[in-house]
């Protein structure tokens, strides 16, 4: 009888790991992070045994898609730092970041929530650092108005993330067109009297609450 040589097993499991990503990837995209994992392992073709060998929780199979483009959400971060023109620079990373959301679902999701995993919560704390950097030398600068606090960015992300999700081919050119509005009115120029803000505990409460809830739902469901 033959046998399937320990290598080309190997070279399977890759494939089908890489085919996975793949789909998952493709699929978080178009709708966001909640799409069930059996549905993932049924478009790429393989038993759903074979996904959580591959990937024990949605959480491992999250970080394994978006690893990458979190890291390249914190590159963008360090790049804005080094533009001489602090208000250039923060609104360069601010237009960045509400594109990838308006052409990712999942990315609109993952900004907005927040990240599952330690590994991209480690990125995520590196990119919020230098986010503080980037308003404080806006604000330095006098172009950033003064009340204007990080927890307003995750509210800008959340408002992006709805135009994401329910304008469907028109949120690249929505979302665009909504973040000029916001950044005029976050200059320093334009500012009125407005609320405070969200304290970063509430905010932080809450974004963890609906991260457990989309990591912990049972396998197969949305």
């Amino acid at each position: 009888m033959s046998r399937t040589s320990p290598l080309r097993l190997r070279a399977d499991a890759r494939r089908n790991r890489d085919t996975l990503v793949a789909t998952a990837r493709a699929l978080f995209a178009e709708r966001g992070l909640d799409v069930p994992m059996d549905e993932i392992a049924k478009r790429a073709g393989v038993g759903s045994g074979t996904l959580y060998r591959h990937f024990a929780t949605r959480e491992d199979l999250v970080t394994a898609v978006f690893l990458e483009r979190v890291a390249e959400n914190v590159a963008a971060v360090e790049r804005a730092l080094q533009d001489e023109d602090p208000w250039r620079g923060f609104t360069s990373y601010v237009r960045t970041t509400a594109s990838s959301q308006a052409a990712d679902r999942a990315m609109a999701d993952l900004l907005a929530i927040g990240h599952p995993s330690q590994e991209l919560r480690a990125l995520q704390a590196r990119g919020y650092k230098g986010f503080t950097e980037l308003v404080a030398r806006a604000q330095a600068s006098g172009k950033l108005r003064a009340d204007f606090s990080s927890e307003d960015l995750i509210l800008l992300y959340m408002a992006v993330a709805g135009i994401t999700r329910y304008a469907g081919p028109t949120a690249p050119a929505a979302a665009e067109r909504f973040v000029a509005f916001a950044l005029d009115g976050y200059r320093a120029e334009a500012a009125t009297p407005a609320p405070p803000p969200v304290s970063k505990r509430t905010m932080s409460a809450r974004l963890r609450q609906v991260t457990r809830a989309w990591t912990s739902r049972p396998p197969g469901q949305s």
